[in-house]
């Protein structure tokens, strides 16, 4: 199967090793990996922050980068989310509009790609230790993803996997909500870290880059004995 990658911001500017281990274990798995180098931003920052006519040129150029008829998979429930959930609204009745339903018809969270398009739930990953999973909001709410992360968790030979207190939860990024109202956000990222460590798990896991980025600004802060990890990162271990 030729499937099309979109790597969202975070990923490509900050944590571009993600990008690689999705791509490791997509071609693992038989995937012909296509990525086009023209690709941008979904538009989701400036959609959430209320600038709705700022995104349509964005989108639309997002639209047009992936006008093709393979599965479209992102290491971002989020970003999927913002394509699948709030594109039409921009598109509908236009000239895109076609275009628009198939991208949002093409597009796949990673671990849903695996678990829902490929049917596979164990892509032979190792890791000793114990983690918990936070669901990240973009995942859960946007894209209705729950059991298909912690199925690949569980079959990831030496990890354990436990849940936490409040799993589903939002950690206080959002976005911009971490910048206008900082204080509430912190005290969410708290509550998270501790609920984790009450646990006594190694790592803590989750398929959206910016929950993570957020938290462990929290960790390393803190200096806690926790460690983040996109699940990309955890299934392209050990082999």
């Amino acid at each position: 199967m030729t499937v099309d990658i979109f790597i969202p911001c975070f990923i490509d500017q900050i944590f571009p090793q993600t990008a690689w281990n999705m791509i490791k274990v997509l071609e693992k798995l038989g995937c012909d990996v296509h990525y086009n180098p023209d690709q941008t931003c979904c538009g989701q920052p400036a959609w959430n922050a209320g600038y709705k006519d700022r995104v349509k040129p964005v989108a639309a150029k997002w639209i047009n980068d992936f006008n093709t008829q393979n599965p479209i998979v992102s290491p971002s429930g989020s970003c999927t989310g913002m394509v699948r959930n709030y594109y039409l609204e921009m598109f509908a009745n236009t000239s895109n509009h076609l275009k628009c339903k198939s991208a949002q018809s093409r597009s796949f969270e990673f671990t849903e790609f695996l678990t829902e398009i490929l049917k596979r739930e164990d892509v032979g990953a190792s890791l000793p230790g114990k983690a918990t999973y936070h669901d990240a909001c973009g995942s859960l709410r946007e894209c209705g993803i729950k059991d298909g992360p912690r199925k690949l968790l569980q079959n990831v030979k030496g990890l354990e996997l436990v849940e936490m207190n409040e799993c589903e939860t939002c950690c206080g990024f959002g976005g911009t909500f971490a910048v206008k109202f900082d204080a509430i956000s912190v005290a969410m990222a708290e509550q998270k870290v501790n609920n984790a460590l009450a646990t006594g798990a190694d790592y803590l896991i989750s398929t959206d880059v910016s929950c993570l980025m957020h938290i462990d600004a929290y960790i390393q802060k803190k200096k806690l004995p926790l460690k983040c990890m996109h699940i990309a990162d955890v299934l392209a271990s050990g082999w």
